[in-house]
């Protein structure tokens, strides 16, 4: 099981991939195909590192349940720009 766990990308590693994704998408000769292809590659990315997000937000709550209802009420209603005190 360790060995699996050892295999898995790290979280850093899987971001740094959708930054690569997302530079060669940008570049004016990237092909329809190539495009439809990273950007599902991306997509697939995107939802591990959702999953890898929410695991670790679960663990969180596990370890100190007393501030299980702030990480939520928190992740609920994040701060936008127009949010922020002074």
């Amino acid at each position: 099981m360790a060995d699996t766990a050892a295999r898995k990308p790290t979280i850093e590693a899987l971001i740094s991939r959708l930054e690569e994704i997302t530079r060669t998408m940008e570049k004016p000769d990237t092909g329809l195909e190539g495009s439809i292809a990273l950007y599902e590659e991306g997509i697939a990315i995107a939802e591990q590192c959702r999953k890898r997000l929410q695991a670790a937000k679960t663990r969180i709550e596990l370890i100190n349940p007393e501030t299980a209802p702030e990480v939520r009420e928190e992740s609920a209603h994040p701060k936008g720009l127009f949010d922020l005190e002074p």
